[in-house]
């Protein structure tokens, strides 16, 4: 049995379509010493495949980190699977805020150095020394006092759409590139009260560890992120200090948290908050685009993308061929030139 996908994307979209119950998207993460990752990466695939699991699982001899689309009926199967294995149990599961069913079209399981790509040397200080764990409501309480500095540990493209009021928004690509930025951002800020955010709580684990390698002391972090910080808010009857949408990575590339419409598009400067791949797979940029620019460019970041898109396939393939696609966390453009 291959460990991977064999249906072509238009076959699973349409495999999904039919499908007669609802999905549950939800993501989770554990810092775990695993043994035999490629013996461990056989077996989730497998079983997770027979219960209809779909999503992108990260495996690492540090931990997990997966994002997953479930059926509703197997949920309770998923869960005691969860609970029979040693490592995983009693995991703290973040559920979507909001789901279509189709968060995710195929099941990959991958093994990794790291869960999260972070460029640090773990063995150069103390991981496991991480932040104070607050809830939603003492999440609030802390952001009140003037001496708090709240930092999004998440990408530009990422914060862009959504973030808490008044945070510190690094304009890093990536994680990797984020971590010393912040540095420079908090060196004269050593005696504050930090607090830092992310998606699902995972990479400010490894951030907290490393503001305290690096002198700070009253470093927190919220826990479960942004998206268990939604649900507690929500149950709770909390004030909701998060603006616009949390980004996922995943097909719905966002989930609403408020109304806020807290960016621009990208080619035109109307609000907009709608994340999209340049519809040129030789480009596939990230960018916020509105519906109107959407129309006009054929989904694409510019009019030289647009015009490729218009060429017979054989040719968009030499294009591609010619100028092969880069890592599409380097082609997020925060600024892109306005379309007439």
């Amino acid at each position: 049995m291959p460990l991977y996908n064999t249906l072509d994307r238009n076959e699973l979209l349409k495999k999904i379509a039919g499908e007669s119950f609802s999905r549950i998207t939800l993501s989770f993460y554990r810092y775990v010493q695993l043994n035999d990752v490629e013996q461990l990466r056989a077996r989730v695939f497998k079983e997770w495949q027979l219960l209809g699991i779909l999503g992108r699982i990260y495996i690492a001899r540090e931990g997990v980190n997966a994002q997953i689309s479930i059926p509703e009926p197997k949920f309770q199967d998923f869960k005691d699977w969860m609970q029979a294995f040693e490592p995983f149990r009693n995991m703290d599961l973040k559920i979507a805020v909001e789901d279509d069913k189709f968060s995710f079209v195929k099941l990959k399981v991958k093994i990794r150095q790291k869960i999260v790509a972070d460029g640090l040397d773990d063995n150069s200080f103390d991981v496991t020394n991480v932040g104070n764990h607050l809830s939603a409501r003492e999440w609030n309480e802390a952001m009140a006092s003037p001496d708090t500095v709240v930092v999004d540990m998440r990408n530009v493209y990422e914060s862009e759409v959504g973030h808490f009021q008044g945070a510190l928004l690094p304009q890093a690509v990536t994680f990797r590139e984020e971590l010393p930025e912040v540095l420079q951002l908090l060196e004269d800020k050593k005696d504050k009260k930090i607090l830092l955010y992310c998606t699902g709580g995972v990479r400010c684990e490894k951030a907290s560890a490393y503001l305290r390698h690096h002198g700070f002391e009253d470093v927190n972090q919220l826990n479960g992120g942004i998206i268990y910080y939604a649900q507690q808010a929500k149950e709770e009857g909390l004030s909701v200090k998060f603006l616009g949408k949390n980004f996922v990575f995943d097909d719905r590339m966002g989930e609403r948290i408020t109304d806020d419409i807290v960016s621009k598009c990208h080619q035109c400067g109307t609000p907009s908050d709608a994340h999209t791949n340049c519809a040129h797979q030789g480009c596939h940029v990230l960018f916020i685009q509105c519906p109107s620019c959407a129309d006009k460019l054929n989904a694409c970041c510019s009019e030289e993308c647009k015009h490729i898109l218009s060429l017979p396939e054989n040719e968009q393939r030499e294009i591609r061929r010619t100028n092969p696609i880069k890592d599409v966390q380097t082609l997020y453009r925060p600024v892109i030139k306005p379309i007439a």
